[in-house]
């Protein structure tokens, strides 16, 4: 079964967001597929992954570079899965067909951009029609923590 979890950025950016979640999925031993926008959203994410902690690196490459079943997190703005991750992440809006290859989908978004809120809604009444989806809701809390709950999307 495939769950896909909203998170519903309203304190942290994409950007302070998503590198932490891959550091997590690569301790858990998993590969990713992040899936952008565009091409230029491509190349801003894979920057942000070589910078955004000068302690830290998160190895991963885009599916242009070569060699991409190599790369632990690929970064694409194609429906693609050119490393064979289990894991997908969907950021800026970006949609792809048979999410149920996926053991987990992670639908980011910025809660402070109202359109994107009324997409994401959209999106989870769409997943909760489909067999085989697990849903799950996480939210910042007052300390910057995430949350999960169902309160947002109960439909």
């Amino acid at each position: 079964m495939t769950e896909v979890r909203f998170y519903h950025l309203t304190k942290i950016s994409l950007e302070s967001a998503l590198p932490k979640l891959l550091e997590r999925t690569l301790d858990a031993g998993v590969r990713a597929v992040i899936v952008a926008s565009s091409e230029e959203r491509v190349r801003s994410l894979d920057d942000l992954l070589w910078t955004y902690d000068p302690a830290s690196w998160l190895p991963h490459g885009t599916s242009e570079d070569g060699s991409a079943t190599e790369h632990p997190i690929c970064i694409t703005n194609k429906e693609e899965n050119p490393n064979n991750s289990t894991y997908l992440f969907l950021v800026d809006g970006a949609r792809v067909a048979g999410i149920e290859v996926y053991d987990r989908v992670f639908e980011l978004f910025d809660g402070r951009d109202d359109e994107a809120v009324v997409e994401a809604r959209h999106r989870w009444v769409k997943y909760k029609e489909q067999k085989g989806i697990k849903l799950a809701y996480w939210q910042e809390d007052e300390n910057g923590k995430w949350t999960k709950t169902q309160l947002f999307f109960h439909s």
